[in-house]
């Protein structure tokens, strides 16, 4: 647990110097699959105090460090050998640019003189990741493999937080490296001017319908406390963005529920309504946007503040009438010093969302996930971590479930299949004495649900709800609206996903219907295991909204 520090070329190769650079970073944890590329930094890692996840596929590894940036606020590590190992985990890295977190890719690379021989899996990772990636670099001389990687750091936490990608070639991590460390780097703060914040309560004064949204990344608990400040002083309802809900108390007076799939249409109704909305921190993705019908594009049709950290992305969709290029901390921070002139009344506002949410929906079947979901909401702690992937049974999570405490909701705003199984592992990683449930449709748990096996490998009794109908649910619903009748390439044949947890030496339990959830839930929790709960039911109710033979019939014109 060495720190090796100096700059003699005798002291260090290239690979100590990277895993030294980690270490000032403070970072305590990098997921990866092994490859020979890059095995002088699996052996400076060996006796760095660095903890290591082993993973079962490289799109695993890549989702586990984005899960374990989102949750941090610091870069997620992930290291990947070359050519398929980076294919195999660049989903993490479109993740971590979709939803503004933090991650470095530390790929291998073949010797530097065969480089443009089109060598053995040899790939040109400035094309293949520069769509995706904030800056992706080659480390093709020892000696500025410290400013390299304190580069990345830097780089992945500054304005709109993002991946980056550094690639490390297999002669060059052996070499003798004279540089010094480089130094701990956090993210600039920037704050609003205060002539922005004079516009802000302005603006403020002459509202009568007002609106804040919160999202996005680079939030803490201190600064979402500032925001609930602000709106109880002003009295503005609170919305929170596409996988965002765990930025407010949904039990709150002043929130307003959730805006993404499956969004409250009398919030997405009262949004349009309002003569000023205020977003703070979210970049309005399409789900949050509606499908990009919430605001009128470019100049929305209220007044619009919009503050974000990457000065960039302010008015590339939407063009604020007062652009403010702030981190969300400064801005809650600035916040304080405003004074309204008068409060609104949010309490019917918050009854449109407890309506929505509180009771569950009709389902045909013997299973009734809005149940399920309410079941949850009302037995797991309030630290409790959800994490999910993707799929139409994600939008009983986002209306029935609440999450009481910032950090507890770990999802994709790109919507990537696969990722609630590996995120899970993280943060069950990060913290063992947590609650950590993966929900999962079918299809979306089979994409990475061989990391169930590294959480049997590290004793993480993470559980596992696998939510099955037998389809590609959300093709097959748009399948039904487009080509009514006509089901092709949609229909799953899925294994027994309990008998699989347990054939992993873990443990599975199978519910038919809904009463047969909660016993599961509980003896896969007394298990102490890794564990999988399999949950059948009818494919026909596609949400908590809408049914396939419905969206068929309206199809066909009946």
């Amino acid at each position: 647990m060495t720190l090796h520090t100096g700059v003699s070329a005798m002291s260090r190769t290239a690979a100590q110097v990277l895993v030294d650079q980690l270490r000032i970073q403070g970072v305590d944890h990098v997921f990866c699959v092994p490859g020979e590329s890059y095995l002088p930094v699996l052996d400076a890692l060996y006796d760095s105090g660095i903890e290591v996840t082993v993973c079962r596929n490289e799109g695993g590894a890549s989702m586990m460090a984005e899960a374990y940036g989102k949750a941090t606020g610091r870069p997620g590590i992930c290291f990947v050998t070359r050519g398929p190992g980076a294919t195999n985990g660049s989903g993490g890295i479109h993740i971590a640019q979709q939803d503004s977190t933090p991650m470095i890719l530390f790929v291998g690379q073949v010797e530097t003189h065969n480089r443009g021989r089109d060598a053995f899996q040899e790939m040109d990772y400035r094309a293949f990741f520069g769509g995706m990636a904030k800056w992706v670099a080659e480390v093709n001389e020892p000696d500025r493999m410290a400013e390299h990687v304190t580069r990345a750091f830097a780089t992945a936490m500054a304005g709109r937080p993002g991946p980056v990608v550094l690639s490390l070639p297999h002669d060059v991590l052996p070499m003798a490296a004279a540089c010094a460390d480089g130094v701990r780097v956090d993210p600039v703060e920037p704050a609003p001017a205060p002539e922005q914040m004079a516009a802000l309560q302005a603006l403020l004064d002459k509202a009568e319908r007002p609106m804040l949204i919160l999202g996005g990344s680079r939030w803490d608990e201190d600064a979402l406390a500032a925001m609930a400040r602000f709106a109880e002083r002003f009295g503005i309802p609170v919305a929170t963005s596409f996988r965002r809900a765990h930025h407010f108390d949904p039990l709150h007076p002043n929130y307003a529920g959730d805006l993404g799939l499956g969004a409250n249409p009398k919030l997405v109704a009262r949004v349009k309504a309002s003569d000023l909305v205020i977003v703070a921190g979210a970049r309005l993705s399409e789900f949050t946007a509606q499908a990009y019908t919430l605001f009128d594009i470019p100049v929305p049709q209220m007044t619009f503040v919009h503050a974000y950290p990457g000065a960039e992305d302010l008015g590339r969709v939407y063009r604020p009438h007062l652009p403010i290029p702030a981190s969300p901390r400064a801005f809650a921070a600035a916040l304080d010093g405003l004074t309204p002139k008068r409060s609104h009344d949010v309490a019917a506002d918050h009854q449109l969302y407890l309506d929505w949410s509180e009771k569950g929906t009709d389902q045909p079947g013997p299973v009734n996930i809005s149940q399920i979901m309410i079941w949850l909401r009302g037995h797991l702690p309030d630290d409790a971590i959800i994490t999910n992937g993707a799929g139409n049974y994600a939008s009983w999570i986002h209306r029935f479930y609440r999450f009481r405490k910032f950090g507890t909701q770990l999802g994709t705003i790109c919507g990537f299949m696969g990722y609630g199984m590996p995120a899970a592992v993280a943060m069950k990683r990060l913290y063992p004495q947590r609650t950590v449930v993966a929900i999962n449709g079918d299809g979306d748990f089979l994409m990475n649900g061989q990391e169930l096996a590294t959480a049997m490998q590290y004793g993480v009794p993470i559980i596992a709800v696998v939510l099955d109908n037998s389809m590609f649910g959300t093709i097959r619903m748009h399948q039904e609206r487009e080509y009514p009748g006509r089901v092709s390439a949609t229909t799953l044949v899925n294994p027994d996903f309990a008998a699989m947890a347990r054939s992993f030496g873990g443990f599975g339990a199978n519910v038919d219907k809904t009463e047969d959830f909660a016993p599961a839930f509980e003896a896969a929790q007394a298990s102490g295991l890794p564990s999988v709960i399999h949950v059948k039911f009818d494919g026909d109710g596609i949400s908590p909204t809408a049914t396939l033979s419905g969206i068929r019939q309206k199809a066909l014109g009946g």
